[in-house]
């Protein structure tokens, strides 16, 4: 039983990192490839970790690979977000498909900096 739900997590978890592979190449601006490959990405590796969690069965390799499932689901979010904020602050152009660019009104285009009335105090 655990070899075949192992199998079924390998599969399932490759998958989603092809589908991450796939959306890195495919996608049209930094933005939405970085969106492909940290939400795909981390559920691909996550998977991973619980096949491998699940084969073992082990106290200690389980107790590992939860961690680095919980790891990768804490991390991967922020680390995106912050690398996405630097991309747009530095004037990384958007994709010419991009309809809303809801940070163009709370940061001044010629220095970046937050604008005054937009910040919360």
């Amino acid at each position: 039983m655990n070899g075949g739900l192992s199998v079924v997590l390998v599969i399932l978890g490759a998958a989603f990192m092809l589908v991450a592979a796939i959306g890195v190449v495919r996608m049209p601006d930094l933005l939405t490839r970085m969106h492909a490959s940290t939400k795909a990405g981390a559920l691909g590796g996550g998977l991973l970790l619980l096949a491998v969690a699940v084969h073992f069965g082990e106290l200690g390799i389980t107790s590992r690979a939860l961690a680095g499932v919980a790891f990768m689901i804490l991390t991967a979010p922020v680390a995106a977000h912050m690398i996405g904020r630097a991309a747009y602050l530095t004037g990384v152009p958007l994709w010419e498909g991009t309809i809303v660019d809801e940070l163009r009104e709370r940061y001044s285009a010629r220095s970046r900096a937050p604008n005054s009335a937009t910040t919360q105090e």
